[in-house]
């Protein structure tokens, strides 16, 4: 049983990475789509990531000790 909904909540942004960086959702930004000049792809693949870090970051900080 998880202790704390802090636990939970972290493993809730585990788990929406690991749906969002996977294969069905990711090759939803596969399009020929540029933005600023730069291709979508890659641009949504660290927007993600750096989405991911942020709130993992805020979560921890959040946690109490």
């Amino acid at each position: 049983m998880l202790r704390s909904l802090g636990t939970q909540r972290l493993l809730a942004v585990f788990a929406a990475g690991w749906l969002l960086l996977n294969f069905p959702l990711l090759a939803l930004w596969s399009a020929d789509v540029q933005v600023f000049g730069l291709p979508l792809f890659p641009l949504a693949l660290f927007g993600i990531w750096a989405a991911l870090i942020v709130a993992t970051a805020w979560l921890v900080e959040r946690l109490p000790d």
